[in-house]
């Protein structure tokens, strides 16, 4: 009898071994399975912001072309009235003597040249 006890003491331990064993690898495999769909979200996350990047850097690079023609346009303008500026400072008074008169005179001016398309 003393064998079949150590016997069966001997199954009780391998099959709590074996139990043991079992939920321990159950709990790695749902660990292991956490950490892939963990891995996977971080992996789609960091593509949709460099996608997100992308897309930034190509409506900067459109941004920039559009802001660089209006500055040209902006220039020609400013030119062209920078030599309307140095135009009217550089041409003598229309009354000598009379700022004032003068003045009127440059404000007309400047109104008709206003009033044509």
């Amino acid at each position: 009898m003393s064998l079949m006890q150590t016997l069966l003491v001997a199954l009780g331990l391998s099959v709590a071994g074996n139990a043991a064993l079992g939920w321990a690898w159950v709990g790695a495999r749902e660990k292991s399975a956490t950490t892939v769909v963990e891995r996977d979200s971080a992996r789609a996350a960091a593509s949709a912001c460099s996608d997100g990047t992308d897309d930034l850097r190509d409506l900067a690079d459109e941004r920039g072309a559009e802001a660089k023609k209006a500055q040209a346009a902006a220039r020609i303008s400013a030119t062209g009235r920078q030599q309307a500026a140095n135009t009217i400072l550089s041409t003598p008074s229309a009354v000598p003597g009379n700022a004032c008169a003068s003045a009127q005179v440059r404000v007309d001016g400047w109104l008709r040249g206003r009033a044509q398309p």
